[in-house]
């Protein structure tokens, strides 16, 4: 029998290999109905996918970040099989999920460009692909088959990732007439989809490199029910009336400028006292729990950020490494402050006696 522990602690028994999607129908039918994706022991897993021994497991639904991040994934996959229907050729690189969404890498073929004007037939073609209910499945592949596979393709991108994996931990997941590199997980089928809004477009440099090619980044945004997505849309334009960049220009907090490059902020006199009332205010709060002010340079050694897993985790996000005149020296502007507050933790020996130490810092972090 396999023993599935359900997080109450609760166990139930199997006598054969059973799905996340089989647990949830034992549990209840409307659960089965709401359920997206499966922890096992900790890692997500496709709903279809089989248990074969004893597991704890989590069930999670549109209300988990897991559930969320599992349904964009297969909205990703979606959106690419779309944009392969209207642009045959086109080359896939990475198509993660994000807080409000996913976006696609693509590089398309050559000549062909997509504009904003493009994204609604890209949508009308996700809903009726979506209405195909068609399933969605993951199968193993070697590297070697893999490398054929995409190399048969013509598509570099995915030559290049694969190249980097280990054989035996590679995997394909397959819907209706288009075949991607992923680890998953997705849905059971396209059908959970049923609102779809692309968002915008942008350009992104392979892998965050200036040094690769330019690709085309597209944006979109999905949901389980149609009034999901209304309530989301309604969302933004209230978040227009508030953005901070026409707040700040009417009250004359701050201003940007072409010159000093974007989303980089000038504190005008009004703005800059603003923040000097609230780094008051929260310096006495932070104060009254123990912390004390530090201060730590605008830059740092790239091994640092290596070393906390920063350039790892943020890298193609980050400024591109500053080069010094110094053979093999490079710095970068701090993704994070807590790199250099671990850097002055330990600069003498603590004793747990001195525990917690707590630092605060009003430091500028930058992401590209």
């Amino acid at each position: 029998m396999i023993k599935i522990t359900l997080p109450d602690n609760s166990v139930r028994e199997f006598a054969e290999p059973v799905s996340g999607l089989e647990i949830a129908k034992s549990i209840s039918n409307r659960l089965a109905k709401d359920v997206l994706s499966i922890s096992v022991d900790g890692e997500v897993w496709d709903l279809s996918r089989k248990i074969d021994h004893d597991a704890n497991i989590k069930l999670h639904t549109w209300d988990d970040r897991e559930g969320k991040e599992t349904f964009w994934h297969s909205s990703a996959h979606l959106m690419a099989e779309a944009i392969e229907a209207y642009y045959p050729g086109t080359k896939f690189g990475i198509g993660p999920t994000v807080d409000t969404g996913f976006y696609y890498d693509i590089d398309l073929p050559e000549g062909k460009v997509l504009s904003e004007k493009d994204l609604q037939k890209i949508e009308q073609k996700m809903l009726e692909l979506a209405r195909q209910k068609n399933d969605i499945v993951r199968s193993d592949i070697s590297k070697e088959d893999a490398l054929a596979k995409f190399t048969e393709k013509n598509d570099e991108l995915k030559q290049e990732l694969i190249s980097e994996l280990e054989d035996g931990t590679i995997t394909l997941y397959k819907q209706g007439n288009f075949t991607d590199l992923c680890r998953g997980p997705h849905l059971p089928n396209t059908s959970y989809i049923k609102a779809i809004k692309l968002t915008a477009i942008a350009g992104a440099y392979w892998r965050g490199d200036e040094k690769n090619k330019m690709l085309t980044r597209v944006y979109g945004v999905t949901f389980p029910k149609a009034k999901m997505l209304e309530e989301y849309l309604q969302m933004l334009e209230e978040a227009k009336k508030r953005d901070h960049r026409k707040i700040g220009k009417e009250m004359q907090l701050f201003t940007f400028s072409e010159a000093v490059g974007q989303g980089l902020p000038l504190w005008l006199p009004k703005g800059a006292q603003l923040r000097e009332q609230l780094e008051n205010f929260l310096k006495k709060v932070q104060k009254k729990y123990g912390y004390e002010q530090v201060m730590t340079p605008h830059i740092g050694d790239v091994k640092l950020y290596k070393t906390s897993g920063h350039f790892q985790k943020y890298g193609q996000d980050s400024f591109q490494p500053i080069s010094t005149p110094a053979e093999g020296e490079e710095y970068l502007l701090k993704p994070m402050n807590c790199p250099h507050h671990c850097e002055i933790y330990k600069a003498w020996p603590r004793s747990y006696k001195d525990l917690p130490v707590r630092m605060a810092e009003f430091g500028t972090v930058y992401r590209y």
